[in-house]
């Protein structure tokens, strides 16, 4: 938007050209003196005109070039991620900062351009690298960390400091689609017979697991509270999720609809049973040494167990007994066996 007022014999043009990343506008001024020889009338005529001109100038392709990308996504992550996401979600975001900022931080953001962006896409797709365990990186972590860039000049393109986000024009590099791998048949039924040797904890947690199809967070989130023992049901209220920085803490669930109530055989609400019993006892035996949580899975003394402990106990198991391991969430794929598993004696 642009204004003008008349100065003695000039005119100053000034025209708002967005917002700098404290929030405060940018401005362009320009002052504008008329021919000697106009009248008052062809002067003022002349300096709409210029006001037009000096506008379009300004406003074409201009953007506030105040905020380099890092100092930017700071703000963002405090003003908007922290606020309004949930913080493993949070956390994950953090991540991307590793690969994107010694690309892009340093870059003022109307200086990136989409061809940059897809360059560096393209290079983390084809030689990206897990920083943990040095293997390739999948597809969808190229994806999350272009979102990541994405969210933050979205974000700036509402604050009105670019007038375009160039994520808009990015393609992700098509890879080679990895079919899913979940455990037959014959492996559960492996596996359910040498969970009767585990821990009364994680043989329940892998039992309910494939009977429920519930996620690994909302597994660790149950608590008795949750159960009905008269009409055998379980349901999902919330879920536990763990941070380094938070530790372990309780957290809604993905969606609403994730909010459910299911049906369980009786022979799963005995081994519930079970769980309950020596977890009273364990609490007895602990004394005052025992922390009161009301969680179906638990610590031995008592506090929410970490929902990372069902993944490596399952590594553990399969490695010991020379079974494949394909993660606790394949355990939800296998929920469509319910019918043949309820033949296998618990």
């Amino acid at each position: 938007m642009a204004n003008i007022r008349k100065r003695g014999n000039s005119y100053q043009i000034r025209v708002s050209v967005g917002y700098d990343i404290n929030g405060n506008q940018v401005s362009k001024t320009m002052t504008w003196k008329p021919d000697p020889g106009m009248t008052a009338k062809q002067a003022d005529k002349e300096a709409q005109k210029q006001v037009a001109l000096f506008e379009e100038k300004c406003l074409k392709g201009c953007t506030v070039a105040s905020a380099k990308f890092e100092e930017l996504a700071e703000q963002w992550f405090e003003g908007y991620v922290k606020l309004n996401l949930r913080k493993t979600t949070y956390t994950m975001l953090r991540s991307m900062r590793n690969r994107v900022y010694p690309a892009f931080g340093h870059l003022h953001i109307d200086k990136i351009t989409s061809r940059q962006i897809q360059q560096f896409i393209d290079d983390l797709a084809v030689n990206g690298k897990s920083l943990q365990t040095g293997k390739p990186i999948a597809r969808k972590t190229v994806i999350h960390h272009l979102s990541f860039i994405s969210d933050v000049l979205g974000y700036a393109v509402k604050l009105g400091m670019i007038s375009d986000n160039p994520c808009s024009r990015v393609s992700i590099p098509k890879g080679q689609k990895k079919e899913k791998q979940i455990y037959s048949l014959d492996e559960v039924k492996k596996l359910f017979c040498l969970v009767e040797n585990e821990p009364m904890k994680y043989r329940v947690y892998f039992i309910l697991s494939v009977y429920s199809g519930f996620r690994r967070g909302e597994m660790c989130g149950l608590e008795w509270k949750d159960v009905d023992w008269d009409g055998n049901v379980i349901s999902v209220r919330r879920t536990s999720n763990y941070t380094k920085d938070s530790g372990v803490f309780k957290d809604t669930t993905k969606t609403k609809k994730s909010q459910r109530t299911l049906k369980f055989p009786q022979e799963v609400m005995d081994l519930l049973k079970e769980l309950h019993a020596s977890q009273e006892q364990q609490a007895r035996n602990m004394g005052n040494l025992w922390v009161e949580t009301d969680r179906l899975f638990t610590k031995d003394n008592g506090e929410p167990m970490c929902p990372n402990m069902p993944y490596k106990w399952l590594q553990g198991l399969c490695e010991k007994n020379g079974l494949p391991f394909y993660g606790i969430h394949s355990l939800r794929h296998i929920n469509n066996m319910k019918t043949s598993l309820l033949k296998i004696r618990l």
